[in-house]
């Protein structure tokens, strides 16, 4: 017996690692077990971390018994030996696979809640797991890891049978263990607590970790002045802020719409400010002209840029338009207004149509996402999308409705404004890289 439970093991495994602190690499732990041991090796590290999602294939007469094992992105190795031997049909594995997917895709809501997966593009990933048995699920792993742009991978484990490495065949680039006994039997084996580890447990530990790694956020109550009345705002600032989103709010709503500052608070995590202002007074709200008046709401909204643009804080930073219903409009008029220089716009079912004509003066890079149930408003966005002159792209979230108010949709759109604020801001006014078209989500 080696440890006395998953925490201490990932304490041992960490300090077999230390070459990797300051390396930039991202830890991802195997559900459900993994992610305890993962969580102190991230931690150790100063690393991000993030699951892995596999799932083994068991043998239908011996679910114990691995034949094989699936992950994310369609990957699924088999071991072929298994599966002759135990007599398994086609037929058989395949109902096997897709319930084992199902599964896969409930963890992956369940654990990210929304959430985008780490970026692992040109990382070094370490992945982990309690320990090595068959090793079907940590080869399923790294080719999940691999088929997601990993430059490196390490896998590493507490335990593993001595010739572990072997039966990897060279998938990963790395090998570390704490412990490779000669006579192996089980992982539990080597634990004094092996208790399983619940999905509660799973979700704690990530939000746990991206706890301690987000930003600072300081949120400043402002008024905006708006060529007229004074607007009010709410201004949040995260520490070493990279970029600034204003959000342009649709018809009866406001700066305390909570889809927009759902959204927002995802802009914060990673590292960008935001200001979400009330567009119109209550009593101007009140007048159905004022809210349809994309011209007026446009103009408030390049106010609060300008007004932003000179306050200490915020004036260096690149700028971009968030806009839901009819609000997008009014990104879109602003974006396409002379002098304008905002880097990015990102449409949450979105109205580009009341932009009309000034669609095709859009300079700034424009993502529309709509939900795909919500067809009079996808038909408006495909022909926007045709008009539209700059790098665009058209998102369609499969099944979600105008408010996105489907489990996980408003997290998708939130992912997706934000891998489009961090891409356009990091690019800081380069050349779009043509990625114009529509893209229908899977959730």
């Amino acid at each position: 017996m080696y440890f006395a439970d998953r925490t201490d093991a990932g304490r041992q495994l960490a300090a077999r690692l230390d070459h990797l602190r300051g390396a930039g690499a991202v830890v991802l732990g195997l559900p459900r077990g993994g992610v305890p041991v993962a969580a102190e090796v991230a931690e150790a590290l100063g690393a991000p971390l993030d699951v892995c999602l596999v799932r083994k294939l068991g043998v239908p007469s011996r679910p114990e018994l691995a034949m094989g094992a699936i992950g994310e992105g369609g990957v699924r190795v088999l071991n072929e030996e298994i599966v002759r031997g135990a007599g398994v049909t086609g037929r058989e594995l395949a109902a096997v696979e897709e319930r084992e997917r199902a599964v896969l895709a409930e963890r992956a809501r369940t654990y990210r809640g929304g959430r985008r997966a780490v970026p692992l593009e040109g990382r070094t990933v370490v992945v982990v797991d309690d320990g090595i048995a068959t090793g079907a699920t940590a080869l399923a792993a790294c080719r999940v890891v691999r088929a997601g742009g990993a430059a490196r991978i390490v896998l590493a484990v507490p335990v593993a049978p001595r010739d572990w490495t072997v039966r990897l065949g060279g998938e990963a680039d790395e090998t570390v263990a704490v412990r490779a006994p000669a006579s192996f039997a089980a992982v539990g084996q080597f634990y004094r607590d092996f208790g399983q580890t619940r999905d509660a447990e799973v979700v704690a530990r990530l939000d746990r970790s991206r706890a301690a790694r987000d930003p600072v956020v300081r949120h400043e109550d402002v008024r905006i002045p708006a060529g007229g009345p004074e607007l009010p705002g709410d201004l949040a600032l995260p520490d070493g802020a990279t970029g600034l989103v204003l959000f342009a709010h649709g018809s009866g709503s406001g700066r305390r719409s909570p889809r927009n500052r759902a959204v927002a608070a995802a802009l914060n995590r990673a590292g960008l400010g935001t200001l979400l202002f009330d567009l119109l007074t209550e009593a101007e709200a009140a007048d159905r002209a004022r809210v349809f008046d994309t011209p007026l709401l446009a103009g408030r909204l390049a106010r609060a840029a300008t007004w932003a643009a000179g306050r200490p804080g915020t004036g260096a930073l690149p700028r971009g338009y968030f806009g839901a219903s009819t609000g997008a409009a009014a990104a879109l008029w602003a974006a396409a207004s002379p002098g304008d220089d905002a880097t990015a716009v990102v449409s949450r079912g979105g109205r580009p149509d009341l932009a009309g004509e000034r669609l095709g003066r859009v300079r700034a890079p424009t993502l529309l996402i709509v939900g795909g149930a919500d067809e009079p408003v996808l038909d408006l966005n495909r022909r926007a999308l045709e008009l539209l002159r700059c790098e665009r792209r058209l998102e369609v979230v499969p099944d979600a409705g105008h408010l996105f108010e489907e489990p996980g949709a408003l997290g998708e759109v939130a992912a997706l404004a934000t891998a489009w604020f961090t891409g356009r801001f990091g690019e800081a006014g380069a050349a779009g890289d043509g990625a114009d078209g529509t893209v229908s989500r899977r959730r």
